[in-house]
């Protein structure tokens, strides 16, 4: 009956599941998950319910409900940061360009075919 425990590999993520999981558009899709984030601790921070958040900001309470559910599909950045606007956050946004992989660069000596 005991069975033995398997061996488990502890791996670190990068800090972005959806980018561990390979999900496409993963920095988007985290960057939606941060800003939902932020709308549901501004609800649980006043104990605004969905209609109480729907009343006080305009928008549709079932959309307050898609955000607690994490059903983000439907969102864009902008439409979150203008939630957050509306329950009276301040969202700032650092952007930092860089290059993801680079090219590795030919080698400059010519190869001869034999």
């Amino acid at each position: 009956m005991n069975d033995p425990i398997p061996d488990i590999e502890l791996v670190r993520g990068s800090g972005n599941v959806f980018a561990d999981f390979d999900a496409p558009d993963a920095n988007l899709r985290q960057l939606r998950a941060l800003l939902a984030s932020e709308v549901v601790k501004a609800l649980d921070k006043e104990r605004l319910t969905v209609r109480d958040a729907a009343a006080r900001t305009g928008i549709a309470a079932a959309d307050f409900s898609r955000i607690r559910q994490a059903r983000l599909d439907r969102f864009t950045v902008d439409r979150l940061m203008r939630i957050l606007e509306r329950l009276n956050r301040d969202v700032r946004v650092r952007i930092s360009v860089g290059t993801r992989n680079p090219v590795p660069r030919r080698s400059r000596t010519p190869e001869l075919a034999a």
